[in-house]
């Protein structure tokens, strides 16, 4: 298997597929530096994955899909790369801003670390005293204009409201004067149910306000 043209499209160098640890400079949101070493390699079934490598533990992270850049997650902790720079969440709100090798020579202080996704949650309901098929289906899509960030499908299971969802967005893809805008609908016994649409804040510091997403039942047309 040919791994290496693979990863060089998603990665600057085919050399990062081995297990060659490269030093990453960082600054966190208080200023403080720091360093981490990460190598990229990949799983068993050839899944491209980067390892951070600390003082007494390492952590795997396998890449998933990213509208930008290249996404390495496991559960809260994410390492977003684009070049030489990436950022790491460590899952307990703490950013850092990396460069590889030595930082970039500025005589500016460095910008705090952002995050660049938006994490969208919450639950959906609806007022209607009525319980679900069991192959009731509820169908959410998140977007920025016309543009589709994050579509997703949950199988109820003839679970009933509220129906908790979480997704995550990458701003880069947001325009600076965009809103972004949630829409749901719920399907089941061959026919639609409930539908929704709905504007969300786009918060500036990275994390999404939650989002309680009511429901509003369609009607049946009269007659045949």
């Amino acid at each position: 298997m040919k791994l290496c043209p693979l990863i060089a499209l998603l990665f600057p160098l085919c050399a990062f597929a081995s297990d060659e640890r490269i030093a990453y400079s960082c600054d966190n949101e208080k200023g403080s530096a720091s360093h981490i070493d990460i190598s990229f390699s990949a799983d068993i079934s050839g899944r491209p994955q980067a390892t951070l490598h600390f003082a007494d533990e390492a952590v795997v992270l396998p890449q998933v899909p990213a509208a930008s850049g290249t996404l390495y997650r496991s559960g809260d902790i994410r390492l977003h790369s684009r070049g030489d720079e990436a950022i790491f969440e460590d899952g307990k709100g703490n950013l850092r801003r990396c460069h590889r090798g030595n930082p970039p020579v500025s005589h500016q202080p460095a910008p705090p670390a952002t995050s660049s996704f938006i994490d969208v949650a919450g639950s959906v309901t609806y007022l209607s005293r009525i319980a679900l098929p069991p192959d009731a289906v509820l169908d959410l899509r998140i977007h920025a204009g016309r543009r589709t960030l994050v579509e997703q499908r949950y199988d109820l299971n003839g679970a009933q409201v509220p129906i908790p969802f979480s997704a995550t967005v990458d701003r880069d893809l947001i325009g600076k004067k965009q809103q972004l805008a949630i829409s749901a609908r719920i399907t089941g016994g061959g026919r639609l149910l409930f539908v929704s649409h709905k504007t969300i804040p786009t918060p500036l510091n990275g994390q999404a306000v939650p989002v309680k997403l009511r429901m509003n039942k369609v009607s049946r047309p009269h007659g045949r």
